[in-house]
């Protein structure tokens, strides 16, 4: 049975400014989409009917997608989608009206169901209330806050010295931050789940990087030395869990469940990201730190 082997790098061919380049570039080009998206919509990524309340219908139909569109003229849903397993079912995604209560919505949604001419059957209905969105927003945004605070404050005191502990947060930034720039691009929606998605993220971010810092500072050997070690055991840990997020989201998608969808591309996302921000970024930055910083 064949092995994986990560390709071997010669990273004393690249200067740090070649290094730095292309991650640094990837970060302000993300920054500068959440920042666009902001300015557009009032957040700089989609927020998920657990965010800012509102109504998720699922219903079978025999008729076309825009025909169930259709059916709810009215009051139009923002967002729809079918099931590839079930190409039946369609699942809409419905935001309360200003001066509109859930449950009014929902009487317009069932009494659309049982009265359209559109042959459809309801399979579910599910309702956030916009009090509770809120109330999920704040508690998400700090829970990232505290965990990435907290991880933060780990790597200082891990390490004590600002240099490689700011190498690693910087990449654990930059792991998170392009990640949320492509979920704009891609239409995934904030949600609890790719808040946990997110959440992981910096542990793998932190994993790779700590790994890289602690070769390069506490092992014996050369500098290229230690990062020929790290690259081989990081690279592929990061690799083998990218392939497993890239098949889990294939099989998800083919059966029609978006959240575990939306989470296998988050974090493939991320850990396609971490590998450039550990091995260019992060590096660049540790061999800045041995060979013309302040440990010169």
């Amino acid at each position: 049975m064949p092995s994986f082997e990560v390709p071997e790098v010669d990273f004393s061919r690249y200067s740090n400014r070649q290094l730095l380049v292309p991650p640094l570039a990837a970060l302000l080009v993300a920054l500068v989409v959440l920042a666009g998206a902001f300015a557009l919509t009032g957040t700089p990524v989609p927020l998920g009917i657990e965010f800012t309340g509102g109504t998720e219908l699922t219903v079978t139909s025999p008729a076309s997608q825009s025909a169930v569109v259709s059916a709810f003229s009215e009051h139009p849903p923002e967002a729809v989608r079918s099931i590839p397993s079930r190409p039946d079912t369609y699942v809409l995604t419905f935001q309360a009206e200003t001066g509109q209560t859930q449950a009014a919505l929902q009487d317009y949604i069932r009494q659309r169901v049982d009265s359209s001419s559109v042959q459809m059957s309801l399979e579910g209905l599910r309702t956030t209330s916009a009090t509770f969105g809120a109330n999920n927003q704040e508690f998400a945004l700090i829970g990232l806050l505290i965990a990435f605070g907290g991880m933060s404050a780990i790597v200082f005191i891990l390490f004590r010295s600002f240099i490689p502990s700011l190498a690693v947060v910087a990449s654990a930034f930059s792991d998170i931050v392009i990640p949320l720039a492509l979920m704009n691009l891609f239409g995934i929606s904030l949600s609890l789940g790719t808040v946990a998605a997110l959440l992981m993220l910096i542990g793998y971010s932190v994993d790779s990087d700590i790994l890289l810092t602690n070769h390069v500072l506490r092992r014996s050997g050369s500098f290229y030395e230690s990062v020929d070690r790290a690259f081989k055991t990081g690279a592929t840990m990061t690799t083998t869990s990218l392939i497993a997020m890239i098949v889990m989201t294939i099989v998800a998608y083919a059966f029609g469940i978006e959240l575990l969808t939306s989470i296998g591309m988050i974090l493939a996302f991320g850990l396609a990201t971490d590998l450039m921000n550990t091995y260019m970024l992060n590096l660049s930055l540790l061999r800045w730190y041995k060979y013309e910083g302040v440990a010169r």
